[in-house]
């Protein structure tokens, strides 16, 4: 089974300065500091348990970059817009995980938010041109019936049929809480009036220390006081783009909604394609009252399904308020995959909590949920299927070692690939390394 692509997740809690070149590949370097972060990676997703040299973690580096550099050599581009997007998946992911900004930069050793995205950026890159490249090589590889019941069969033979692990398939019925009409009136009220004193020689960075719910808004990187550069490939929220495109320089704007609640924008400065832009949000309160609608609501629904007075997949067209899930009959799709299965030891641990007991066809009791700072809502969740772990077996899992079958076609191209590109591709190994038993010719001996 391949090794993941490298550094696919910061691990860079030890930053070294002074480091040792191990590799040159092309135009690419290998650190001697990148196989120690490559081997903590790998130890972190096998719980410690590594049966691996470092001249085995060498190559698959070697590998990478020998990709990387070959992307670059075919013009294959990772544009703006690509790497900030997977930048600011990451980022959510990392805030998501330890709770705030300051924590993710603190964590994994950074001076500053900026530092932290100048060297995502790099590597989300890197990663782009990686995968761009290995799918021009292995986009014509396909697997025959008969190659995925051979591949089957060899396993059978040598004992070594992979194990799955337990899988699931939920969906959702959602309803979003919502704050009242006259808490969201004092909201742009009050938003109106700040910008009104604004506009009358009120600094707008003071103002933004005082009233804004942008978590950020107390630190000292993005977000500080309330100060963002954005492009329009930024990973920010659509309103807040459109916004802040339609302003003058000096110009401050009328209220609008988000996600996230309430805003007011000023562009500070306009540099190209760039702008300085400070924004005020406010988040509307959300009383007990406003919670208990969206609860009350779904112990009505979850009880008239119980009773069988409608299905689930009715109760979804007719009440669910998710948009993604709502004609999908409320089905979940796995981010990971993009397809309706997850697996239970991989999924969120709130979620896991709420469902692992459950059987198929079980419901949840609502409970309340976010996403980030930006929507609030109450939801329940069918366990729509649920298939214990198990050994493979053909009929059953045919997808999943079809799969198997065509990764490992796939592998067996790139690593033909490689062998072919390592004779006319500049490659300089550290004398520390040269004793290693590579299975390509990196030595070109």
């Amino acid at each position: 089974m391949a090794l993941l692509l490298f550094i696919t997740v910061i691990s860079a809690q030890e930053r070294i300065k002074i480091d040792g070149v191990a590799v040159v590949v092309g135009k690419n370097i290998v650190l001697d500091s990148d196989i120690d972060k490559f081997k903590k990676e790998l130890q972190l997703r096998v719980e410690g348990k590594l049966d691996i040299t470092d001249c085995e973690i060498l190559e698959e580096i070697m590998t990478q970059k020998l990709i990387a550099h070959h992307a670059v050599v075919d013009s294959i581009v990772a544009s703006d817009a690509e790497i900030n997007t997977e930048v600011e998946r990451n980022i959510s992911y990392f805030t998501q995980q330890l709770g705030t900004m300051e924590k993710v930069v603190k964590m994994y050793g950074f001076n500053d938010e900026e530092d932290l995205r100048k060297e995502l950026y790099e590597i989300q890159k890197e990663q782009l041109l990686i995968q761009k490249e290995r799918a021009s090589i292995t986009e014509k590889i396909d697997v025959t019936p008969e190659e995925v019941r051979t591949y089957f069969k060899n396993l059978e033979k040598d004992g070594n049929l992979p194990e799955f692990s337990a899988e699931i398939e939920l969906a959702q019925i959602v309803k979003y809480i919502k704050p009242s009409e006259e808490e969201t009136n004092r909201v742009i009220e009050k938003l109106k009036e700040i910008k009104a004193e604004i506009e009358s020689g009120f600094s707008f960075r003071l103002k933004a220390i005082i009233n804004s719910d942008d978590p950020a808004v107390s630190g000292t990187g993005p977000g500080a006081a309330g100060l963002y550069t954005i492009t329009r490939e930024s990973g920010f929220i659509k309103e807040f783009k459109e916004v802040a495109f339609t302003l003058d320089e000096g110009e401050v704007s009328e209220p609008f909604e988000s996600g996230f609640g309430f805003h007011i924008i000023l562009v500070e400065k306009i540099k190209g394609q760039e702008r300085d832009v400070r924004h005020i949000l406010i988040q509307p309160v959300i009383s007990k009252a406003e919670l208990d609608v969206s609860y009350n609501e779904l112990v009505k629904i979850r009880e008239q399904i119980l009773n069988g007075e409608i299905t689930f997949e009715e109760a979804v067209v007719k009440y669910s308020e998710d948009k993604e899930t709502k004609n999908n009959n409320g089905l979940l799709l796995n981010p990971q995959t993009n397809d309706t299965r997850f697996d239970l030891t991989r999924m969120d641990p709130n979620l896991y909590n709420k469902i692992s007991n459950l059987k198929a066809s079980e419901i949840t009791e609502p409970f309340y949920d976010e996403v980030r700072a930006e929507s609030k809502m109450h939801k329940i969740i069918l366990v729509k299927s649920k298939e214990d772990a198990h050994t493979a077996n053909f009929t059953k899992d045919y997808e999943k070692i079809q799969q198997l079958t065509l990764q490992k076609k796939q592998e067996e191209t790139v690593e033909k690939w490689a062998k072919d590109k390592i004779k006319d591709t500049y490659i300089k190994i550290n004398d520390d390394y040269k004793a290693c038993n590579f299975k390509n010719n990196w030595k070109k001996e």
